[in-house]
């Protein structure tokens, strides 16, 4: 198949093609084809977007329905039946059974858009302009949120100093020999310390592209205890760890706090259209109207699509119960296959997991590894020494044991082992 115009007339910028050089022609659950026919297993899930896989086939129909029948596409933050039938079922389904009162706020449709609304409001609300955030975050590609990003490759593309933020120790930086929050804490109580006070902390309960790192419940709710002393907000960016990837709907869950300002997309649609949320709490809605505004950000497909995601998903405990068992299997299996390197270990929390090398090579090696036995995979951390594992969450039982065999292959193969018997075996 011709791919030559992908080459003379696309920018170098692109990256995961590089690494996957087929044309993907269909997609459907956690399968793509090529061009050619040829099948791959999807563990990459559109970099989290699709939580529930490529195409369902309701909410496909869905959308086409929609399309027939003349419903509205763009419609700035007009209000329409798609947004209404939207905001009542993520109230019902989501906020509500959660004890979470929050406004939500449609900025532009992507990650990055909802962090750049969620700094702002936290400046206009509390008129300080420090941000503080964490060592190997990741925020988006706008200059305000690569401010809070700690990737140095990713800064440098800024072009100009990333100004008004500071790095802070994520959870276990320091290998735990140093008291979690010590620094913080003194600079904040101290008049003398030269520090000022900052509007917010941003944080990722999972850093899904900075090495996989998963903070513990307690830092995370300690964390939130020290803010509130000080009258600082607290963002959760759940734009990658959100909508059920870490186990339940919000990452921040199992952790009982209450974030001020939570930013959500990437899965949010449930079909890979674009879309984005900031919730914050009442209190909160400063706002003048028009002050943070977007073209796109009534995306009324993504209405149509995220609202039937959330009743088929999340209307009762029991997807967030199977997904749990699903959870168990992945890491059982990657367990299993650490095995194989010594001094490789399990990361992550939930569907949002992986396998960190001591050589940083390997990861990446594995990854090609696996794309050679038709399986996507992609790498995290400060020098990708992570591979990275986000199949969908309603991946069936023998497509998640088949991407594990696939895997164990494939770290095999890259580590020059591959004479040796696998462990793991795919159900008959």
């Amino acid at each position: 198949m011709a791919t030559d115009i992908f080459d003379t007339r696309e920018s170098q910028v692109r990256s995961y093609c590089m690494n996957w050089p087929a044309v993907f022609e269909r997609a459907e659950g956690p399968y793509q084809w090529s061009e050619d026919g040829t099948k791959y297993l999807d563990f990459f899930s559109g970099a989290g977007a699709l939580n529930y896989g490529h195409n369902h086939p309701e909410l496909r129909e869905l959308i086409v329905e929609y399309v027939a029948n003349a419903g509205v596409t763009h419609s700035m933050d007009m209000k329409t039946p798609a947004k209404r039938r939207f905001l009542e079922v993520f109230e019902k389904l989501i906020l509500e059974p959660r004890n979470l009162d929050y406004k939500v706020m449609f900025p532009g449709p992507t990650g990055t858009n909802t962090v750049e609304a969620a700094l702002k409001l936290a400046r206009k609300v509390t008129g300080r302009q420090h941000i503080l955030s964490f060592t190997n975050a990741f925020h988006g590609m706008t200059l305000g949120s690569l401010s809070v990003t700690g990737n140095s490759m990713k800064r440098r593309g800024a072009g100009i100093p990333l100004t008004n933020s500071s790095k802070i120790p994520y959870d276990d930086y320091f290998g735990g020999d140093v008291p979690d929050f010590i620094w913080l804490e003194k600079v904040l109580e101290d008049a003398g310390s030269g520090v000022d006070k900052p509007a917010a902390v941003i944080v990722e309960t999972v850093q899904g592209e900075g090495g996989l790192n998963a903070a513990r419940m307690e830092w995370l709710k300690e964390l939130s205890n020290l803010l509130k002393r000080h009258k600082i907000l607290l963002i959760v960016d759940d734009v990658q760890a959100g909508c059920g990837r870490t186990g339940t709907f919000f990452s921040f869950e199992e952790a009982g706090i209450y974030p001020d300002i939570v930013c959500v997309s990437k899965s949010i649609s449930g079909y890979g259209l674009a879309m984005a949320l900031t919730l914050f709490k009442p209190e909160l809605d400063v706002w003048e109207p028009g002050e943070h505004n977007g073209t796109f950000r009534g995306n009324n497909l993504a209405f149509v699509t995220a609202a039937r995601a959330l009743e088929l998903f999340w209307s009762d405990d029991s997807f967030q119960k199977e997904l749990a068992g699903k959870i168990e299997a992945l890491h059982t299996g990657m367990e299993k296959i650490t095995g194989h390197v010594k001094g490789s270990y399990v990361k992550g929390r939930g569907f949002l997991a992986g396998i960190s090398f001591p050589a940083p090579d390997t990861a990446g090696k594995v990854a090609a590894e696996a794309y050679k036995r038709n399986m996507l995979v992609e790498t995290s951390g400060p020098q990708d020494e992570v591979i990275k594992l986000m199949p969908p969450l309603n991946i069936p039982d023998e497509d998640l044991q088949k991407g594990l065999q696939i895997l164990e292959e494939a770290v095999l193969a890259a580590t020059g082992q591959m004479g040796e018997p696998s462990r793991l075996r795919a159900p008959h």
